[in-house]
């Protein structure tokens, strides 16, 4: 069986993007570059131990299916069959019975892998069904566990393990790392970062969606040699509890440091209504070298939720920015 490709339109061609996350924030990320490219390819962390995918994970010994599901619903088509398939996707059932809060797309995607036997033509026939305006990869073919550092209130720091302890774990994290360790990368995901034009990280829960990509030896090293452009899109708000309560915008960036000091940073945007420090904020930003962009990106009901057409208005001011540029930026590329 020949494996499909997903749906391409001809409305405009647009940078090669990639979107690396998980969960909601990845989804608003696709949400919005849908918007202004067909070229998408959302690289999506298998991590998850919770709820419908971590039971199927259990039982199946899968890549939990979830966060790959979330963003080709994403990517749909906008047409009738496209927001249709969409809706099926993430249809959960309820039930007094083992099928309880299992979403449909978890199960045909891991019934294709079983079909096929193979992770990325399973998640690319998906694609297909929904018509998707771009590619979901996984991060890595083999399932992985998050384990964190934890500093308690009382000072002692604990090893806290599972995505789903260390999303809510009570504390501040210290340092997260995978089990196994250095996981084999997604060829296609690394071939794919190689030739963008731009990469997208955040927005997504700090520790357990977007930190997990630089952990991946094969992921970091693409994103070190990588040409494109890599644009940081900071969180709305904190955590009122689990694994970024009380994190102020400007940390967000310290983290990334830390984990990965020598990743390069082009462009942070950032909501001015979530900053509450931007003398610091800026300083973080230049010392990385990148670019901040202050933009109202969040929706206007005021939920802590990005609106797809501000996050995508920004993405073009941050794409337009760079375009403009007169002379040969500091680091050579031009």
């Amino acid at each position: 069986m020949s494996t499909p490709t997903t749906r391409r339109t001809d409305r405009g061609l647009g940078p090669a993007v990639v979107a690396l996350g998980g969960g909601h924030g990845l989804s608003a990320t696709l949400s919005s570059l849908r918007l202004m490219t067909d070229r998408i390819t959302a690289v999506v962390t298998v991590a998850d131990d919770g709820g419908s995918s971590g039971r199927l994970r259990d039982e199946l010994g899968v890549l939990p299916p979830g966060d790959l599901r979330m963003a080709l619903a994403a990517l749909c088509d906008d047409s009738d069959w496209g927001r249709t398939w969409r809706d099926v996707l993430q249809h959960r059932f309820a039930s007094t019975g083992d099928l309880d809060q299992h979403a449909v797309g978890n199960l045909l995607i891991v019934a294709l892998w079983e079909l096929l036997g193979d992770t990325v033509e399973g998640l690319d026939w998906v694609g297909r069904l929904l018509g998707a305006r771009g590619r979901v990869l996984p991060m890595t073919a083999v399932p992985l566990r998050i384990e964190a550092d934890v500093r308690r209130p009382d000072g002692t720091t604990v090893v806290v393990g599972g995505q789903s302890a260390v999303a809510t774990t009570a504390g501040s994290i210290v340092q997260v790392r995978l089990d196994p360790a250095e996981p084999p990368a997604c060829p296609e995901a690394v071939a794919a970062i190689d030739a963008a034009d731009w990469v997208v990280l955040g927005p997504g829960s700090w520790y357990t969606s977007v930190m997990p990509h630089l952990l991946v030896p094969g992921l970091r090293d693409a994103l070190l040699r990588t040409s494109a452009r890599i644009v940081l899109t900071l969180n709305l708000s904190p955590e009122e509890d689990g694994e970024t309560a009380g994190m102020r915008a400007h940390e967000y960036l310290e983290v990334l440091h830390d984990h990965a000091p020598e990743l390069r940073i082009d462009a942070v945007v950032a909501d001015p209504a979530t900053v509450d420090d931007l003398e610091t904020l800026s300083e973080r930003s230049a010392q990385i070298g990148a670019r901040l962009l202050l933009r109202q990106v969040r929706r206007g009901d005021g939920t802590p939720r990005h609106d797809p057409l501000r996050l995508a208005a920004a993405y073009r001011d941050v794409h337009d920015g760079f375009l403009g540029d007169v002379g040969t930026p500091a680091d050579g590329r031009g």
